[in-house]
């Protein structure tokens, strides 16, 4: 496995100065699934959810609106975790670019949440089971828990815009 996790490494070029940090930084980069729509769905804030509310956040390293948002993202999941929170970021980046574009996002934004990357050219099949109301421009949000669901098609433009729709699902 060690012999992995360096081929890994020295593929990503990561720096081994620091090897304490090498096994967290392997570990966040090997969770990344490829997956397509009906693969992905099952996780999409299904009926079962019951105690946790979950953010799915659909995102592309490409789209600077969701750059920019994804660190008010982060907070949040830091802040509210042990709430019960589960965060998922479903990126809409190119399977060709997973590991010129996405695994370094990742790595430099030290991303713990679960990160997907939806590999599926079925758009019109699977942008109308997200949301009715998606056009299906970028960034996208859903909120929801085992009772609710809400659908946001914008950019949040700070933590406390995400708070105001979050916490009224968290905490209801």
């Amino acid at each position: 496995m060690k012999i992995i996790l360096v081929a890994l490494g020295i593929l990503l070029g990561v720096n081994f100065s620091d090897t304490g940090d090498f096994a967290e930084k392997a570990d966040r980069v090997s969770k990344v699934e490829v997956l397509d729509f009906d693969e992905l769905e099952p996780m999409l804030c299904p009926e079962r959810v019951g105690e946790e509310t979950i953010v799915v956040n659909f995102f592309a390293t490409w789209c600077q609106p969701c750059v920019r948002e994804m660190p008010y993202f982060l907070e949040l999941y830091e802040e509210y975790r042990e709430e019960g929170l589960r965060f998922i970021i479903v990126s809409l980046d190119f399977p060709q670019h997973l590991e010129s574009r996405l695994l370094p996002f990742i790595e430099e934004n030290n991303i713990e949440a679960e990160v997907f990357l939806l590999d599926d050219t079925r758009q019109n099949y699977w942008i109308p089971k997200v949301s009715e109301d998606w056009s299906g421009s970028i960034p996208a949000t859903i909120v929801c828990n085992g009772e609710v669901r809400k659908f946001y098609e914008r950019e949040f433009h700070n933590t406390g815009e995400l708070k105001e729709v979050v916490d009224p699902v968290l905490f209801n």
